[in-house]
């Protein structure tokens, strides 16, 4: 993941508004008490997702990967009113921590936090979401996005996490998570429902828009 200029992150982050004090607390407590710290979205990061949420003002957010709960707060302030995420994890030992975090949270309320395989809850979900965030395994991205574009509205959003993995997608990589990035990047680019960008923000965020069904 890091492959930016450390200097410019730096930079960045030191020109981006703050965390708030809770999601400061996750991400200390993330990085001292959880494996894989790296997986928090982390500062620039998590300003970036709210920025997105309250420019679309969602009704309705899908994440699959909830991880510690970062990214599904920063999300979860640009909701509109009565709205409502949807967070699907398969991790259920950080469970009571990231319901912890949740309840501390001002939206608790609007949190609907989900243990269990996302390839089998995704077809049980009757929402049309305005805004997804795919930032679970990566072998399964194309599965998730299969899954889950038909229930995004026209005119939505989808970001995809980790879609640089950590420059290893110029490297002619074979490993399997290297090889499904690839991939999957190559379907979002070909498929002609949608538009989409994909941004050199920390480890890659392709940032897409349903434009025809």
């Amino acid at each position: 993941m890091d492959f930016i200029d450390e200097k410019i992150q730096d930079y960045s982050e030191q020109h981006t508004s703050p965390e708030s004090a809770l999601l400061q607390r996750i991400n200390r407590d993330t990085h001292a008490h959880v494996m894989k710290p790296r997986m928090l979205s982390g500062h620039l990061q998590g300003r970036f997702l709210s920025m997105v949420s309250h420019m679309i003002r969602p009704l309705r957010i899908l994440e699959i990967g909830t991880y510690t709960g970062y990214s599904a707060l920063c999300l979860a302030e640009g909701l509109a009113a009565g709205g409502k995420l949807i967070t699907l994890d398969i991790n259920e030992e950080l469970e009571t921590k990231v319901r912890g975090h949740f309840d501390a949270s001002a939206w608790g309320a609007q949190i609907d936090y989900r243990l269990g395989d996302a390839r089998k809850i995704i077809p049980t979900l009757d929402d049309t979401f305005d805004l997804v965030f795919i930032d679970a395994d990566k072998e399964n991205y194309a599965t998730y996005y299969d899954l889950v574009i038909g229930k995004v509205r026209l005119g939505g959003f989808l970001l995809a996490d980790n879609v640089l993995w950590s420059g290893k997608v110029l490297q002619g990589k074979t490993d399997k998570d290297t090889k499904a990035i690839v991939e999957f990047n190559e379907k979002i680019h070909n498929d002609p429902r949608v538009e989409n960008v994909l941004l050199p923000l920390r480890d890659g965020i392709l940032t897409i828009r349903k434009v025809s069904l």
